[in-house]
């Protein structure tokens, strides 16, 4: 089979998910991945080009030409303005579609309806995402995971008194300001928690604001999340309801190694933490204090959901498991005779229709969380298409 994979780009998560599939994918299996942007960090795509897989950057133009040539053409979706343009825009020839979605739907950015419609395959990476707004169960809907544990990961460090760690997006846009509720009102004056990422100046602030800001120590990013990991014994990860998250990797990985994740109860995590058994649930933030406090105070009990998560994962999360999802989905839709995709009418014909699409038409300024570099923004649609007159026109409106 030849798939064409067309993608923004083959960085963070959606990056590190193909670099593992790729790796245990049948050598059959001929691939290309045309980017729709030069890609920041050329890490995880020259680690699939090293596979053998070809990768190359391009626009409208080459999709159309590159999906003459292939069985599947697989969409690597999300709410990126460019590839928005490309679907609406380009002069695609009947295919045989799959859009693998890497946000979850159930709040902004939403999914268009019709969108899932219109491909011959829509695939989420959460179970999760079957609540979300205008999903209906149909053979054209599947869910294969993109988020996998560390397969030959370092050995633990054993912490004379258990630490604590968060590991992930540090802003406010996704992370929960209650952490550092939560961290401040620990009775323990000997806690330390490492906070692994690249820190908004609004959670640094907020962790100066602390009653007890020594507790918390930013560490920056890292190259090496297993070796960060590995310090920590209980995985702290309180995430807004609202987050756009869905396979949750951090979470996953830091479960593979045996840590003890503590979340709140947003859909993503509930679809990831059998609660009790591989994680603590929270409802609260007051809850979540009490969680880790439990754990801190009773060790059998940790050791053993340690073991359980450890063994869920290495169950349940691996790019076999997903590899093999993929193939078997590919070769039935292989099977289907290939079809026109009218992508623009799902979406609209226009910037300003494109951006509404993962909103919803009651939007308004005020909605805009985070700083303007987010991702899928309002303001990353306008600095991608400066000067358009669809978006001047509907901030005219607002």
């Amino acid at each position: 089979m030849k798939i064409l994979h067309v993608t923004p780009h083959l960085g963070g998560g959606v990056g590190k998910a193909h670099a593992a599939i790729s790796a245990v994918l049948p050598k059959t299996i001929e691939r290309t991945y045309l980017l729709l942007e030069p890609p920041r960090d050329r890490g995880h795509a020259d680690a699939i080009a090293a596979i053998g897989a070809r990768v190359i950057v391009g626009g409208i133009e080459q999709a159309a030409q590159l999906a003459r040539g292939a069985d599947i053409v697989q969409f690597e979706f999300w709410n990126h303005p460019r590839l928005y343009e490309c679907l609406s825009r380009c002069d695609f020839p009947e295919m045989r579609s799959v859009l693998w979605s890497h946000v979850s739907g159930l709040f902004r950015p939403f999914i268009a309806p019709a969108l899932m419609q219109a491909a011959g395959r829509f695939v989420f990476t959460t179970t999760a995402s079957m609540k979300a707004p205008g999903v209906a169960l149909s053979e054209k809907i599947a869910v294969i995971n993109s988020g996998f544990g560390f397969a030959n990961a370092p050995p633990r460090k054993r912490n004379e008194k258990p630490r604590i760690a968060y590991l992930g997006t540090v802003d406010f846009v996704k992370m929960h300001p209650g952490f550092f509720d939560a961290i401040d009102a620990m009775p323990d004056d000997t806690i330390s928690v490492s906070v692994w990422g690249a820190a908004d100046v609004d959670v640094v602030q907020y962790a100066r604001d602390m009653r007890r800001p020594g507790r918390i120590d930013f560490r920056g990013q890292t190259a090496d999340p297993a070796a960060a990991l590995a310090e920590a014994d209980i995985f702290f990860y309180p995430l807004q309801h609202d987050h756009y998250g869905t396979a949750e990797n951090a979470l996953i990985e830091a479960m593979s190694l045996g840590l003890v994740p503590v979340v709140m109860n947003n859909p993503a995590e509930l679809a990831i933490i059998k609660d009790g058994v591989t994680g603590l649930v929270a409802h609260s933030v007051e809850e979540c204090t009490a969680h880790m406090q439990m754990l801190l105070a009773a060790p059998a009990r940790r050791a053993a959901m340690a073991q359980a998560a450890m063994q869920e994962v290495a169950a349940t999360r691996t790019p076999d498991i997903s590899a093999k999802q993929f193939v078997d989905l590919w070769q039935a839709l292989r099977l289907e005779p290939a079809r026109f995709c009218d992508f623009r009418a799902a979406i609209g014909d226009t910037p300003a229709d494109w951006f509404l699409a993962t909103q919803g038409p009651a939007w308004t300024f005020a909605d805009e969380r985070g700083p303007a570099s987010s991702k899928g923004t309002w303001a990353h649609f306008d600095s991608v298409f400066a000067g358009d007159a669809s978006l001047a026109s509907l901030r005219a409106k607002i």
